[in-house]
């Protein structure tokens, strides 16, 4: 059975950085650069979300001779869905945004 996505602050900083191109092809090194996180957290949160279906992955050829191939990812629907719900959880709903100020 595939474990339940989390929602750790790092989870939700590597799929709200996806969020923003949703469909472009991420590579490990440039998310790292924009989120932040080290590669021992980054890869394997990688490789979770997408045995979880959240992510696709795949391998593409060199740019330029002499590089070597690079992994990349994008979300899935699914991974969309899910870095929508989870972007959310940081912010303040209008609802309880409302019932604050109704109590205060």
């Amino acid at each position: 059975m595939a474990r339940k996505p989390n929602t750790s602050p790092q989870t939700r900083q590597l799929v709200v950085a996806m969020l923003r191109k949703p469909r472009t092809w991420h590579h490990g090194y440039e998310l790292s650069k924009e989120t932040g996180l080290t590669s021992g957290t980054l890869y394997p949160l990688l490789m979770r979300l997408s045995d979880q279906g959240l992510l696709e992955s795949q391998w593409q050829e060199p740019e330029r001779p002499g590089k070597p191939p690079r992994h990349a990812y994008r979300l899935t629907s699914d991974g969309m869905a899910f870095a929508r719900s989870i972007a959310d959880l940081g912010r303040p709903s209008a609802l309880r945004h409302a019932a604050v100020r109704a109590t205060t």
